[in-house]
């Protein structure tokens, strides 16, 4: 649900309805299936329809999964401009290499094949096809890169040297790791190995900036996808009153105290996102390290397009902290729930954490270990002061905020008119 999560302007808690109710005028449902993402629904031939609307959108060209070989309108797309495309998609195939990270893969893709560019490409078609409509448009323009497999396409693979990279803290920076932490690190110098392709572990400093840069050749390759939109914009006479938002559902550990990909432990790596504003009324650049959520998005949207914030909404708009006229929030909460047991928990973790201007705090689900983290004096995250008895009134004053927090997020919609 991460990926969507800006649409629904509700934390991860709140799941999203089958019949959203009162939100479907908001969202142009009525009760739509959110399952067309489910591989599925495509790979048995290659064909499928996609019903709309979704998610409130009127068209949709999906891409699912990650790295060269993403599925839905992607790979039917692609089936229809490669005659070799299982061939481009064969392991065996992949061009000549030395890396040694995990999941490093030099995909036989062309960048012009690429589904980064596929993206570009959809979005460029789209804004070209609306002609000099004078309608408003919002278009979600979502790249399944930088992420694993690490396989950037053509002249990206060696844009930048790994040597040009370091790994910045070492598990060994930590001071009192967590049993995750600790389990981790064992599994890494034992013979435990990856549960999957999508749990997080750990690898050497030389297999980590490999990774780094690999990732950097992602994003450059989005980069260049992204100025390739910013110019149909201009081109299209559209720069001047298209606000431009840039998102990331999440990072990526990569390298912090030797962890790579993500998962329950919430480090700055994968929780503090990047976040662009651009807008045509002010783009004047500043920057602000002011708490803003994911589900602040529909709120600040709705907000700019003169729109009524729906029932429901949980997120508030960031549109009057841009200037510094007002702060969005105090505390910012958190939370990550898994699919299954990994990283030594018996059960998935249920991790809820709660960030103020100061301080971080993470409890983990049935265990009475935690995390409490200086951002002041210890922007890295190296020392837990979940056990400091000079910390107690703050992990105290924390808990309780954080029990405020989730009582918070009880679903109010639709709204009680009177008592039974």
């Amino acid at each position: 649900k991460s990926h969507l999560q800006p649409f629904t302007g509700r934390a991860p808690l709140m799941p999203v309805p089958d019949d959203p109710g009162v939100l479907d005028e908001a969202w142009r449902q009525t009760g739509g299936d959110y399952g067309q993402e489910d591989p599925g629904r495509y790979e048995a031939d290659g064909r499928y329809q996609f019903d709309t609307p979704y998610y409130g959108f009127q068209h949709v060209d999906m891409v699912a999964r990650h790295g060269d070989r993403c599925g839905g309108h992607y790979e039917q797309w692609l089936r229809e401009r490669a005659e070799n495309w299982q061939e481009l998609w064969d392991s065996a195939n992949q061009l000549p290499h030395n890396y040694s990270c995990p999941q490093a893969y030099r995909t036989p893709v062309p960048e012009e094949l690429y589904p980064t560019n596929y993206v570009r490409d959809r979005t460029i078609d789209y804004l070209t096809a609306r002609g000099d409509q004078e309608q408003p448009f919002f278009a979600f323009v979502s790249f399944p890169d930088p992420h694993h497999p690490f396989n950037p396409p053509g002249r990206y693979w060696d844009m930048y040297r790994p040597e040009d990279f370091e790994v910045r803290l070492p598990y060994q920076a930590h001071h009192n790791p967590i049993p995750p932490m600790r389990w981790l690190h064992e599994q890494w110098h034992g013979d435990g190995g990856q549960m999957t392709p999508e749990t997080a572990m750990m690898a050497s400093d030389e297999e980590l900036c490999q990774v780094m840069a690999l990732t950097a050749g992602m994003i450059t390759c989005i980069d260049d996808a992204v100025g390739g939109i910013m110019d149909c914009l201009r081109d299209r006479g559209l720069d001047d009153n298209t606000v431009v938002c840039f998102n990331a559902d999440h990072g990526d550990y990569l390298g912090d105290f030797n962890l790579l990909l993500k998962g329950a432990l919430p480090f700055n790596s994968i929780t503090r996102v990047p976040f662009i504003w651009s807008d045509p009324d002010d783009r004047s650049p500043r920057r602000t390290d002011a708490l803003a959520s994911t589900i602040d998005l529909p709120a600040s949207i709705l907000e700019r397009a003169g729109l009524e914030i729906f029932a429901g909404n949980q997120g508030k708009s960031f549109l009057a902290n841009l200037d510094g006229s007002a702060e969005l929030r105090d505390e910012l909460l958190i939370e990550y729930n898994d699919s299954g047991p990994r990283l030594g928990f018996e059960t998935p973790a249920r991790v809820r954490s709660l960030v103020d201007g100061r301080y971080r705090m993470t409890i983990y689900q049935g265990h009475d270990w935690g995390e409490l983290y200086d951002l002041e004096t210890d922007p890295d995250e190296t020392r837990n002061l979940w056990d400091s008895s000079a910390h107690e009134a703050v992990k105290a004053k924390m808990s309780l905020s954080l029990a405020h927090h989730l009582a918070g997020l009880m679903d109010e919609s639709p709204r009680a008119r009177r008592l039974a």
